[in-house]
């Protein structure tokens, strides 16, 4: 559209829509902070406001905020609470310390971190981001403690790795939607995602982390990282191949299940079966069960003390899932109050490349709604099209440069904002230290080097 055909199209309600945006969040922020409020009660507060201001009924905005709350936590509560068993299991077992032991006899001081993003890399590929992060929070914390290094130096290579994979990487969510959007070829997206994704991964992971962790000192919380670090007598350690085995069979599973839909017909019952046990609650599941065989009974572990290391591994996420779940409250008020439209006609002003155009807008969206998929979905529709011209390359690039503008500084209405904040002991700008500006590497490298390849290939 025209850049007049877009500021003709500029109503009162817009400028309305970004005010009372930013007031929401400033709340949040301010009551947070200043007032130390707990921060589901602060983003409940921040939606009312600025969905009051935005002109929406109280009782559409309450009908917003449950919506947004049971679809966030219908998707991933369920995971993270599984996930929390799994780590749970595998820290009190021992296999947390087995993998441990295996790595730090295999690595240095120097060469740690930059093992730690291949292993992101790896057990993060076919995991949603917060499945991922759950598995590996007891990993981080253990190896923080085993090896003496400081915890940002471990987990920021793994935050890195796990969240690159999650904005570049089909077929993680938001790649798989532009891939689909923008008609690319998803096996060259792929290709060209890792050639972008690595080098974002060892900039945010290890090298920001190695400088970070100098500068910001962190001890393990104490409810979630004494309860997943607690060391068993280290004689009764399971093996590292049953270790390694449990960690990385729902990665397993989850991956059967994307080379299923890749690459069987639907009516084949092993597509079936792959993609049964593939699904993220089913893996996760099975693999808790199997946790509990190979990890306790089979081991001589009495049911009562296998039934409490399941238990004490909910109690720590309680918080985190109320948290998250606020965060999808206020992302869905908003998106109900039209905000999406209304950055999309922000973004859209003046004469700009496709593919810087494309990440502006989607690190719009993403600020304003504080959701990857609905920045990325949103995105794509809009510039979709505008590439009927485009070669299959290009379409890629294009694809890749709106996953690095959905992951650029999140903030307090991003889940995965609150997920770090808990799981890590965090104040609110320790988290931007962490997580925003971690992310904000990642997306900005992103768009420089899709940028490059694009301007290479032109």
């Amino acid at each position: 559209m025209h850049p007049v055909a877009i500021l003709a199209s500029w109503g009162p309600h817009d400028t309305q829509l970004i005010l009372s945006c930013v007031l929401g969040l400033a709340l949040i922020i301010v009551a947070i902070g200043w007032l130390k409020l707990a921060p589901f009660l602060a983003i409940l507060v921040g939606t009312f406001v600025a969905g009051i201001t935005a002109g929406l009924a109280p009782e559409t905005i309450a009908a917003a905020f449950a919506k947004g709350v049971g679809n966030l936590l219908g998707n991933i509560g369920i995971t993270i609470a599984l996930g929390a068993m799994l780590g749970a299991l595998v820290a009190g077992s021992g296999a947390a310390d087995r993998l441990v032991d295996t790595i730090l006899k295999r690595s240095t001081p120097r060469t740690l971190p930059w093992l730690m993003v291949l292993v992101a890399l790896i057990i993060g590929l076919p995991l949603f981001f917060e499945v991922g992060l759950v598995m590996m929070v007891p990993i981080i914390f253990a190896m923080a403690r085993r090896s003496g290094q400081p915890i940002l130096r471990i987990a920021m290579p793994v935050l890195a790795g796990l969240t690159t994979l999650h904005a570049l990487i089909p077929p993680h969510p938001g790649p798989l939607i532009a891939v689909s959007a923008l008609h690319a070829d998803l096996g060259l997206t792929f290709g060209l995602g890792l050639l972008v994704a690595i080098p974002a991964a060892v900039l945010a992971g290890p090298l920001y982390g190695m400088w970070l962790s100098k500068r910001l000192v962190l001890a393990a919380p104490e409810d979630i990282g004494h309860t997943l670090s607690a060391r068993p007598d280290a004689q009764t350690l399971p093996s590292f191949g049953i270790s390694l085995l449990t960690m990385l069979l729902p990665v397993l599973f989850m991956l059967g299940r994307t080379v299923a839909q890749l690459w069987l017909p639907h009516d084949d019952w092993r597509y079936q079966a792959l993609n049964f046990v593939g699904e993220p609650i089913i893996a996760l599941g099975l693999t808790v069960l199997f946790a509990m065989v190979v990890l306790g009974w089979a081991r001589g572990m009495p049911r009562t003390q296998v039934g409490d290391i399941v238990r004490k591994g909910l109690p720590p996420i309680a918080a985190l899932l109320l948290t998250i779940g606020a965060g999808g409250g206020l992302q869905q008020a908003l998106v109900m109050a039209g905000i999406s439209d209304t950055v999309a006609k922000i973004a859209q002003v003046g004469h700009l490349p496709l593919i810087l155009l494309a990440w502006l807008i989607a690190v719009a969206l993403r600020q304003a709604t504080g959701s990857a998929t609905v920045a990325t979905t949103t995105t794509a529709g809009i510039v979709a099209p505008l590439t009927a011209s485009l070669s299959a390359t290009h379409n890629g690039l294009l694809a890749l440069a709106i996953g690095a503008g959905s992951v650029f500084f999140c903030h307090v209405n991003d889940a995965g904002f609150w997920m770090i904040r808990e799981y890590f002991g965090l104040t609110l700008k320790q988290t931007i230290q962490v997580w925003s500006v971690l992310q904000t590497i990642v997306s900005v490298v992103g768009l420089v080097l899709t940028y490059v390849f694009w301007v290479a290939l032109s």
